[in-house]
């Protein structure tokens, strides 16, 4: 099993342009690495371990969130100090989950069938609520400040079911988040939050326990060419998501989703995957 540049580009460009879109980072990355021929402990913990471009993102966009939130941990921001509430609570659902089930995660749900199922049905998720949504505004509803700490355990609970591959952090606590008052921009803005923290935490576990593995097999620098590519493919995607949100539904990416379902679906069936 080897590691290109190509191919450390391109997983890195896969990993910036879906971690943050409702279409499953984890779904396309499982699906590329298979297509590829590179699987395995090593090839795993590389897609985890690129997620920190992606990460690093979300602190260059909600900059002035995270200044508000760490004058909140001085006692000099009550909405800081709320919104660092909200994030920490939410979080905690997934890392208990996620540390309690890791293998079996691991060893059931890591694979092309698995995400097919949670691509399809997520998709038909979105195109239901879409339609419900149609007449409602983005901008109805509360804004980040207004999330108190009950809401944000609801929205945590929802992201256990993207440890699922191919369900979708994003997909599940804006969809939740919605659901129960925030606009759409502050559903959003959370969701990014949630996973800074979320996916953060994942990655530097992931790189302490298996990290030695990765590096003995693809070495240092095609992990950090990844890193760098998903990084700006995530701000560019992440950038294009918010703007886009902020006009129109989530029903692309249900027929999205649909679609990617389908033609995957269908390299399984033939043999080609």
């Amino acid at each position: 099993m080897s590691l290109t540049v190509g191919a450390a580009i391109l997983l890195g460009l896969v990993e910036g342009l879906t971690e943050w879109l409702p279409i499953s980072s984890t779904g396309h990355l499982t699906v590329t690495q298979a297509l590829l021929g590179i699987e395995g402990d090593a090839a795993d913990s590389y897609a985890i371990a690129i997620q920190a471009g992606a990460i690093l993102a979300v602190l260059g966009l909600y900059r002035e969130r995270f200044g508000a939130m760490l004058r909140g941990l001085r006692g000099d921001d009550e909405a800081g100090r709320r919104t660092l509430i909200a994030v920490l609570v939410g979080c905690l659902p997934a890392v208990m989950v996620g540390l309690a089930l890791e293998d079996v995660i691991k060893q059931r749900l890591f694979g092309p069938w698995p995400v097919v199922v949670a691509w399809f049905v997520g998709g038909v998720v979105i195109l239901v609520v879409a339609r419900h949504r149609r007449d409602v505004a983005p901008e109805a509803g509360a804004p980040l400040t207004a999330l108190q700490w009950r809401g944000a355990l609801l929205i945590g609970l929802a992201q256990t079911l993207a440890l699922w591959p191919g369900v979708s952090r994003s997909l599940v606590t804006i969809l939740v988040a919605t659901a129960i008052g925030l606009t759409v921009p502050a559903a959003v803005e959370f969701s990014f939050l949630l996973g800074f923290v979320t996916l953060g935490g994942a990655t530097l576990y992931e790189t302490a326990s298996s990290g030695n593995e990765m590096v003995a097999a693809f070495g240092v620098a095609k992990p950090l060419l990844g890193l760098a590519v998903a990084f700006l493919a995530a701000t560019v995607a992440m950038r294009w998501m918010v703007s886009y949100l902020s006009r129109r539904g989530l029903g692309i990416f249900g027929w999205y989703r649909i679609g990617v379902a389908a033609v995957v679906a269908g390299l399984l069936i033939t043999g080609v995957l």
